[in-house]
């Protein structure tokens, strides 16, 4: 479709929106990278953008009354209702059906918030992925961890939309007790605990960027289990050995995410497991240790896939 503008005032610079509601270093590092190519960024709340239909115009707003953007990159989707949050996805819906190039779009977005489609992808990929169970029924749930238990295998219990590293538990007993309904939002994620060769808990973070992976980090646990860095964990620099690249570059495929932070560990016998994949990835650790910048990569990409689109919709003229 062709891409639509609403341009009230001649602009001077292409515009590309920044959605985030706490832009802090990430936001100032695209903000550099994208005006190296003379691209303006702008800060805007999916929460303060508005459908507007049967007035003229494309029928959707964005703060600031000077039309759409030229390309818009996702930083952050606000939490809320059930309402709110499909209400923040159907603006990016929008702009990519206006023809407006938007990294992740909202399709990636779905697919990798949801760890649940993030298995089931992964699994209907043929990509190295721990068993996992999305169940409603408690009573159901505590079947398979008793199961599993039984089988000498440990699940780790996570939100179904959490993130980092809040709220996972793992099960390890027999009889270990799984959160409430409520606790879980009434579904109930269990994924197989890949324990690692070491005594300290570890995994990979592979960033992946247009299909390429980038830089790698390894993530090591200030203690217990959990690898997040907003638990404590300490990062350093890992090589991307080839099966670290090729299991980030497959996973970004298989969810159709334009870049991705892909979460890998490696179990006792050094296969490699996919565990997440992140479609709103931070990156200040991974920079600090890969010494690769990140933003610039991120923000060349969006720009060639912008070209791309412009290319397409001249031909289609």
């Amino acid at each position: 479709m062709t891409p639509v503008r609403l341009a009230q005032r001649p602009r001077v610079a292409p515009v590309v929106a920044i959605f985030t509601d706490d832009p802090g270093w990430h936001g100032a590092r695209l903000c550099e990278a994208f005006a190296v190519h003379g691209w303006e960024a702008r800060y805007v709340s999916l929460a303060a953008c508005h459908f507007a239909l049967g007035d003229g115009g494309p029928g959707l707003r964005l703060p600031g009354g000077d039309g759409l953007p030229d390309a818009a990159f996702v930083r952050g989707v606000p939490g809320g209702t059930l309402e709110e949050v499909v209400y923040y996805l159907d603006v990016l819906h929008a702009l990519r059906h206006l023809g407006i190039p938007v990294y992740n779009d909202g399709r990636a977005i779905e697919r990798s918030v949801d760890k649940g489609m993030t298995s089931f992808l992964l699994h209907s990929a043929g990509i190295p992925t721990p068993p996992a169970w999305v169940i409603r029924d408690p009573g159901q749930a505590q079947q398979v961890v008793e199961r599993e238990v039984a089988a000498g295998h440990a699940l780790v219990c996570k939100p179904l939309f959490g993130s980092q590293g809040e709220g996972l538990i793992r099960l390890t007993a027999a009889g270990s007790a799984l959160p409430d309904s409520a606790a879980c939002q009434g579904i109930h994620y269990l994924q197989r605990y890949v324990a690692g060769a070491t005594a300290q808990a570890q995994d990979w973070r592979v960033f992946v960027v247009g299909g390429r992976a980038v830089a790698a980090m390894r993530r090591a646990a200030a203690h217990g289990w959990i690898t997040n860095v907003a638990q404590g964990a300490t990062c350093h620099p890992a090589a991307l050995e080839p099966d670290l690249r090729e299991l980030a570059q497959a996973a970004a495929q298989a969810l159709e995410m334009a870049y991705a932070g892909v979460d890998i560990l490696r179990d006792a016998a050094g296969r490699a497991w996919v565990i997440e994949v992140n479609g709103v990835p931070a990156w200040r650790g991974l920079q600090q240790v890969c010494g690769c910048d990140i933003a610039a990569a991120l923000a060349a990409d969006l720009l060639r896939r912008h070209q791309w689109a412009a290319r397409r919709e001249a031909v289609g003229r």
